[in-house]
């Protein structure tokens, strides 16, 4: 490839035969000067020459068109129709067509639209198109190599609308492309593989609308587009696997909006996006699509109404920088942003997915997971390591949170309770504290069913003990007043806990193994059995201590522990009901 910094050539024609490589050579050789946009000279080199009525006579003769390492001034398949009086739209049937190493230029279009080749190859490789519009619009090639690799195109516009290929290798390999219109709309790649890799395609827009790459490879990887917009809406892809691996961006829109993926495995891996939006809405896939340390600018990243429901969607450790992200009403099996940085708003408000995956995420502003108008279909959710400096917008009874954690399969318990505990933070920003109370009981008891878990590896001993601690923690914390939250729990437990020393002391003053008896005289006794073990009790419970009776026996001992169980509930109930109030 030649250097393609110039700007503006100047060729001389001179009587000397050229030979090139292959057994190829011209009458007459071309000297071409290349100059850059100040009009200083930079460099020569020699081509062969042929001039442009030989061409169209080797057409007429063989139907052949071999330009390799020859300058051509205005080839022009319009002008060759025009002057052999063939309708405009119609295709012209060509053998061969091969400029390979040629030096292409034109004060208009060079023009190589509405060409039918049969299965032969194609060859542009190292081509320099010098000036002129380039089109290969309407054209139709057959299943043998299309080879643009290595192609210099200083064209303002470039246009391979509607060209069908065949199931060969295309390559663009290479290619350099200057600023201006790329058009590739309504084209059709064929069946083989498609080749844009180290692709430069300079400024201005790119547009793949409509076109149909089939079911070959597609590899743009470390291509780079400039600051134009790059349009692939509504184009599809098949079975085979598509890569945009490292592949570069500009600031302008890129769009993907309905574009159909196929079942291949889909690569944005390491790719940098500029600062303009990227657009995925409506796009559907059904193999994986990945955007791992993927970099995103400024503007909005949106996979909203997304088609991904058989798809795992894979922004692992992707740079989000200040983009907002949306995937609002999409369909996605498997949502995975771990270890990103989420610094603007994240909408997560999905249509359905099985699995969203938010592990080691840093949140620095919301995460939007409450449903609206729209029911959020999610099976698990995952935000076990999350730092969470902003909130997580969700539902505990909408959202099913209590679900959404105990589905998960590869956490353990501890990793469980950090969650809740991390929700119940963002639900006391949020102001929802019946959420947040759901959460802290929830907390509370994984991190008990961790601990009680990781106390069996232990020694015997300790196993052992460790079941009464359990089973004790359990009732007191958990069952008796839903670890303070619940102020009505506490008191229902306040309420049995009385009843059941009352209905002990019943039961042990009727077998004889204590009493309960006045110190104000024998009327007191009057009351009968079960009124004084209900009356004692209440008073023991609540630490009133009238006097009036006294305990003997067993009865001593268990009106200890009544008392010392009443205060602690009375303790407990006020402890709930303030946490209450105060909020």
């Amino acid at each position: 490839m030649i250097n393609p910094n110039f700007d503006t050539i100047q060729v001389k024609i001179i009587d000397k035969a050229f030979y090139a490589e292959g057994n190829i050579h011209y009458p007459s050789t071309a000297v071409v000067s290349f100059f850059d946009q100040h009009g200083r000279y930079l460099f020569a080199t020699d081509y062969g020459y042929l001039p442009i009525s030989k061409v169209y006579e080797l057409l007429d003769d063989t139907g052949e068109v071999n330009l390799d390492y020859a300058y051509i001034h205005n080839f022009s398949a319009t002008a060759y129709r025009r002057t052999r009086l063939i309708p405009k739209t119609e295709s012209i049937e060509i053998k061969k067509l091969s400029a390979k190493g040629a030096l292409l230029a034109s004060e208009f279009e060079i023009d190589f639209s509405f060409l039918k080749l049969a299965n032969s190859d194609v060859d542009f490789t190292e081509c320099c198109f010098a000036s002129g519009d380039l089109t290969f619009k309407h054209s139709i090639f057959g299943d043998g190599t299309f080879d643009f690799s290595y192609a210099l195109v200083k064209s303002k516009k470039v246009d391979f609308s509607n060209t069908q290929f065949g199931s060969g290798l295309k390559s663009f390999k290479n290619a350099i492309f200057s600023d201006g219109i790329k058009d590739f709309q309504y084209t059709d790649f064929g069946q083989g593989e498609l080749n844009f890799v180290n692709t430069e395609f300079g400024g201005g827009e790119v547009s793949f609308i409509n076109s149909n790459f089939n079911h070959g490879d597609v590899s743009f990887k470390v291509a780079r587009f400039g600051d134009g917009k790059v349009d692939f809406h509504f184009a599809k892809f098949g079975d085979g696997d598509i890569s945009f691996e490292r592949t570069e961006f500009g600031n302008g829109l890129t769009d993907f909006k309905t574009v159909e993926f196929g079942s291949g495995k889909v690569n944005f891996n390491r790719a940098v996006f500029g600062n303009g939006e990227v657009n995925f809405e409506g796009s559907a896939a059904d193999g994986r699509v990945t955007f791992k340390k993927t970099a995103f600018g400024t503007g909005h990243l949106i996979f909203e109404l997304a088609e991904f429901e058989n798809t795992e969607l894979n922004m692992e450790k992707a740079i989000l920088g200040d983009s907002e992200v949306s995937f609002f009403n999409g369909k996605f099996h498997t949502l995975v942003l771990k270890g990103c940085h989420l610094n603007r708003y994240v909408d997560l408000r999905v249509k359905q997915c099985h699995e969203i995956d938010l592990s080691d995420t840093v949140v620095r502003d919301i995460i939007d997971l409450k449903p609206y108008q729209n029911e959020v279909l999610l099976h698990i959710l995952n935000i076990s390591g999350m730092r969470l400096l902003g909130t997580v917008y969700i539902d505990w009874k909408n959202n099913h949170v209590l679900q959404l954690i105990k589905n998960q399969h590869k956490t353990t318990l501890a990793e469980k309770a950090e969650q809740f505990r991390i929700l119940k933070e963002s639900f006391n920003k949020a102001g929802q504290y019946s959420d947040e109370d759901d959460s802290y009981v929830w907390f509370k008891r994984y991190e008990l069913l961790s601990d009680f878990s990781v106390s069996k590896h232990k020694s015997k001993v300790v196993n052992i003990l460790k079941y009464p601690a359990y089973a004790f923690k359990k009732l007191v914390f958990d069952y008796a007043g839903l670890y303070a939250t619940n102020p009505v729990r506490v008191m229902i437990s306040m309420a049995a806990t009385y009843t059941f020393f009352s209905l002990l002391y019943v039961l042990i003053l009727s077998l004889g193994f204590g009493g309960i008896f006045s110190g104000l005289g024998g009327e007191h006794n009057a009351i009968g059995m079960v009124g004084r073990s209900f009356f004692f009790s209440g008073v023991t419970f609540f630490t009133i201590g009238y006097g009036d009776f006294y305990p003997m026996g067993i009865v001593r001992v268990l009106s200890l522990l009544e008392g010392f169980t009443g205060v602690f509930l009375m303790s407990y109930f006020t402890v709930a009901f303030v946490r209450k109030i105060l909020r």
